[in-house]
């Protein structure tokens, strides 16, 4: 396309934002038109990819990070005729594909979800790391940010990584046009301030006026020549574009223009130009996965063994076996046992160092280029990155994620390094699984398990060593759980996982010594929840007495709550979990402190049994 009709396309692009936000009575056309002129460029010339095959391996992957620019977007699928323009004019309305901020669940082209400011590097990231160690098929990577999102810190762990590594398939164009919602951003159009910035993490940086279509073209085609180095386009824009009512202006962010039928005339009308993107190259093909036969490990009932060590062994087995399976870590890999994982398959481990929301945003990338991610750190530090795994839930992201050293049970390093909310936090997650082993046969199988689940996959492990209560011939459906002990005389049942199950045993051989008979159910899946089984024991044995190295919130006991949502009876819950804030103490310490122990569980068990009145 020459000059002129790139400009004629970046007009329709405006047009087509302004239409759809006047038809939905909302949305934000304004921080669309900014970018309409990149946007335009980008699709014309730059861009290789098959509308009609969205999954093509080749294609390049574009993230709209500045989600709310979403006019644009729709504007630009139409230009590409992958929408037309009944369906442009649905937007943000009941049952559209055209939500107010793009996602994967509804349009095929879009990659992740966006709409949470400062997500779309990190995802950018991972899906060019895929690229350039994994996939090898040439495709680039283009993430389109606003200024405003360049206060985030997780573009910046983003922007570091990249640079360490090289990543010249990945082209992120910044549409400084000034304006935030409420106002200037922090360096309004000082392009330099950001080219230092980007700069100093080893980036290529292109100023340019953003609405000189020329420039943005040599802009483009600079970046995709660029070797060693990641790009980022600075581009010089105004909010608002091509209206005088609005350009530049502040008090105009996320509204419908006030004038739209004047303002599409100041624009020059409604255009149909329909643009042919080009397509990626032929000769691609999806990566190679290797498929073998899993031979998870095995351990000796009574073995003392970790289930952080567990998931580390089994992680590396399930990687010999299925070629799809990769690895990414918070510079805790000697801790989380991926180092396992790192030693036996080191081309599909990722370092992502101590930057916890890059690590998750990676594994969005990553699993949507196809692969299986297991990404790992502290159960605590998990927290950082929970906004990261809230809208993967959203875009409805494939991950798996392993919390280690939870609970207070991890002993000397104290409250900070404890994850006492982890399981709270992911039970929250839509369509999410939440998994919480208590041996090591238990969690090899629960990790193999999770890689063909959908949606978000959690696994808790704990730190210190256990013993193998389970045959390694055992099974572990989700979903389920398992009865460790039970008679006709069951006066209650102690419900635990994980460490608290060990603790839970240990009480009801003391309580078994002193004639009262308890249940122990070993509660392994959090979510889904073993209803029938919680049913049941709620009907034998009258009380359930729920026992948690989490805090009470959210945790297992909201968790057996679950299994009675239906308007069955509620049995009597009575709940144990750590209500105070622990210091460093021994773990057998730390769990009495807490009152989750054996000593503490009969303790509240005789006083439930023998005088009906809660601990």
């Amino acid at each position: 396309m020459n000059t002129r009709q790139l400009t004629e396309l970046a007009q329709q692009l405006r047009v087509d934002s302004v239409r759809a936000a006047a038809a939905a009575e909302s949305g934000h056309p304004t921080s669309s038109m900014s970018a309409a002129d990149l946007m335009a460029v980008l699709l014309a010339k730059h861009l290789r990819y098959d509308f009609d095959r969205p999954a093509h391996p080749g294609n390049d992957r574009f993230i709209l990070s500045k989600g709310h620019a979403s006019p644009l977007l729709y504007a630009a699928y139409r230009a590409a005729g992958a929408l037309n323009e009944t369906e442009l004019l649905t937007f943000r309305k009941l049952d559209s594909r055209l939500e107010g901020h793009p996602t994967p669940r509804r349009l095929p082209w879009v990659e992740t979800a966006t709409g949470s400011l400062g997500q779309g590097l990190p995802v950018g990231v991972g899906m060019a790391l895929a690229e350039q160690r994994l996939d090898r098929t040439g495709y680039r990577v283009w993430v389109l940010c606003g200024d405003s999102e360049l206060a985030e810190g997780s573009v910046w762990e983003a922007a570091e990584h990249a640079g360490h590594e090289h990543l010249d398939n990945l082209i992120l164009i910044v549409d400084v046009n000034r304006l935030g919602q409420r106002g200037p951003t922090r360096h309004g159009h000082d392009l330099d301030a950001y080219a230092r910035r980007f700069r100093a993490f080893d980036w290529h940086t292109v100023e340019v006026d953003g609405h000189d279509v020329e420039a943005v073209d040599r802009a483009f085609t600079e970046a995709e020549s660029t070797t060693g180095q990641p790009t980022a386009i600075l581009a010089r824009t105004l909010k608002g574009k091509g209206v005088a009512a609005v350009e530049d202006r502040e008090g105009h962010h996320g509204k419908p223009l006030p004038d739209a039928e004047e303002a599409i005339e100041e624009l020059g009308g409604v255009r149909h130009l329909h643009i042919e993107v080009q397509p990626p190259p032929a000769a691609r093909v999806l990566h190679a996965v290797q498929g073998g036969h899993l031979e998870l490990p095995r351990y000796d009932l009574g073995e003392q063994v970790a289930t952080r060590d567990a998931y580390g062994e089994a992680l590396a087995a399930l990687g010999s076996a299925r070629g799809d399976v990769v690895a990414l870590d918070g510079e805790v890999g000697d801790s989380t046992r991926t180092e396992y994982f790192a030693k036996d398959h080191p081309d599909r481990y990722f370092e992502c160092y101590i930057a916890e929301q890059l690590m998750i945003g990676a594994a969005v990338g990553m699993a949507a280029r196809g692969w299986v991610p297991y990404a790992s750190t502290f159960a605590a530090f998990l927290t950082r990155a929970q906004d990261f795994l809230r809208m993967a839930a959203i875009s409805g992201s494939g991950l798996n994620v392993v919390g280690s050293h939870a609970g207070c049970a991890i002993g000397e390093d104290g409250p900070s390094q404890m994850g006492l909310e982890d399981l709270a936090m992911f039970r929250t997650l839509y369509d999410s699984t939440v998994l919480y082993p208590c041996d090591a046969n238990q969690t090899a199988k629960l990790v193999a398990a999770m890689a063909g689940r959908e949606g978000i996959r959690y696994l808790r492990t704990s730190r210190g060593k256990t013993p193998v209560l389970y045959g390694p011939t055992e099974e572990f459906p989700v979903g389920g759980s398992k009865v460790l002990r039970a008679s006709a005389e069951d006066r209650l049942t102690l419900v635990a996982a994980g460490i608290t199950v060990h603790e839970a045993l240990k009480a009801a051989d003391a309580l078994a010594g002193e004639g009262i008979r308890v249940r122990v159910v070993d509660l392994y899946s959090v979510k889904p929840v073993d209803r029938e089984t919680l049913r049941e024991a709620a009907e034998r044995t009258g009380c359930l007495l729920t026992v948690e190295d989490h805090r009470e919130e959210g945790g297992l006991g909201d968790a057996v709550l679950d299994a009675f949502t239906d308007g069955r009876p509620v049995p009597r819950l009575v709940r144990l979990a750590v209500r105070t804030m622990p210091g460093s103490a021994a773990p057998a310490e730390q769990l009495h402190a807490a009152g989750i122990d054996a000593e503490s569980i009969a303790t509240a068990a005789r006083l439930l049994v023998e005088h009906a009145v809660a601990p």
